[in-house]
Parts: structure tokens; C-alpha cells; sequence
């Protein structure tokens, strides 16, 4: 076996003297929940749930499985195949930007976890949350892990299935939206972004409750001009 990159360690769950992620509950029945797209401008914000038996701990950390922002975007794609190989179940779900406008960036992010869980096959005994907000809605048993997607290897799986999906998507969508620079952004609010906004305006898959701050900002520059 290859050695375990620092990447890799990051991946494992805390050891004991930290407290058990699982809340003494087999691998195999726990599912790890993480979303991408939150902060985005464009498109829908995408989850994923993982459950992770501890026997594909070591093949994943040899491959490097850690925060899908830490990996490169060749790297996610490689590891995608092992952690579907590996997870006793994977699923995806999504909200669309309308969502996002009408329910708040929030709710509309548990709704796409909540719609990733409902797709398991059963529902995990124990639910581990990236970050430190519980997800609202789900009745069984959860914890929140700060920085669980490098800390908790079902977190980190999911965070890199559910960040892999959505690119994908943005690369298909900026076929139909050209102009933009979808394909390089991935729908943040870059400069480039930003200025082809102000050149050729929303799309209808923009977050409109996400724009509010670059008509404030030409308001402002518009006042100050001489």
C-alpha cells in the first residue's frame, strides 16, 4: 500500500479522545451529509449522503479522500469511482436556484440533504452533518461536525460525489448559457462572473436573492460619477 498522504489522515474520523462521530453505532449504519454551491450565484446547491463501512477507510485514505476544496479537480473525478465502489450506499440530491429564491439558501440546502437521505435505501441510524447547524426536518438521530469534511471520511465522500455532480452540471449548462464563464467559476461570484453580469444580465437559473449586492454596489458606483 502507498503511503498516507496528510491529506488522507485528515479524512479519518477523530480518535476516541475526541468522542466517537458515530455515537457508538456501526460505520455501516451512519451516513455522512455535506452540500456544495451554497455561496454560489448560479444554479442549484447540490448535497450528497455516504454511508462508509470502516473496511473502505484505508483505500480511501490511500487515495487521498479529504475536503473536496482541498483536492484537485482531476483528483475528485479519480477518487468518485473508488468512494461508489466503496460506500455500502451514495446518493444525490439537489435545489434549484428557484428554490433558493423562494425558501432561502438554507432551507432550500436541506431540502437537497434531505432529498439525498430520502433516496438511501433505509435510514441511517446516525446522521453526521458537516458544519455546525443541524439539518432542520430530519427526525433520527444526527451530529454536526465542524470541518467534518476533513475529519469524518463519510463527509468528505460526500462532500467530493456532490461537488464532482455539480460541476458537471455547470459544464453542460454553460453550453446553454455562454458568455458567462460557467465552465471556469462554477457559478461563484468571481470578477468575471460579476462583469458578465453587469454586460449581458441574469440568466433564469441565477439566484436572484444572491444579486442583490451587485445592484446595490452599480447603484452606488452610478451615484458616484460625476
Amino acid at each position: 500500500m502507498p503511503p498516507v498522504s496528510p491529506a488522507a489522515v485528515a479524512a479519518v474520523p477523530p480518535p476516541p479522545s475526541e468522542g466517537d462521530p458515530w455515537a457508538g453505532h456501526d460505520p455501516c449504519c451512519c451516513a455522512g451529509v455535506d452540500e456544495v454551491g451554497r455561496g454560489c450565484l448560479f444554479g442549484p446547491v447540490f448535497a450528497a449522503a455516504v454511508v462508509l463501512p470502516a473496511a473502505s477507510l484505508p483505500p480511501l485514505m490511500s487515495a487521498g479522500l479529504t475536503d473536496s476544496k482541498k483536492l484537485s479537480a482531476r483528483r475528485r473525478e479519480e477518487l468518485v469511482p473508488l468512494i461508489r465502489h466503496r460506500a455500502v450506499h451514495w446518493s444525490l440530491g439537489q435545489a434549484s436556484a428557484a428554490e433558493i429564491d423562494r425558501l432561502g439558501i438554507r432551507a432550500a440546502t436541506e431540502r437537497a440533504m434531505l432529498r439525498a437521505l430520502h433516496r438511501l435505501p433505509s435510514p441511517p441510524r446516525m446522521l453526521l452533518v458537516d458544519g455546525s447547524l443541524p439539518l432542520r426536518g430530519w427526525s433520527g438521530a444526527q451530529r454536526t461536525l465542524i470541518s467534518g469534511d476533513s475529519r469524518c471520511a463519510a463527509i468528505a465522500a460526500a462532500s467530493v460525489l456532490a461537488k464532482v455532480e455539480r460541476d458537471a452540471l455547470l459544464e453542460r449548462l454553460a453550453v446553454h448559457f455562454p458568455g458567462y464563464g460557467l465552465e471556469r467559476h462554477r457559478g461563484y461570484g468571481t470578477a468575471q462572473h460579476q462583469e458578465a453580469l453587469r454586460q449581458l444580465g441574469p440568466t433564469p437559473l441565477h439566484r436572484q436573492c444572491f444579486l442583490g449586492f451587485l445592484r446595490a454596489a452599480a447603484a452606488i458606483d452610478s451615484d458616484a460619477t460625476p
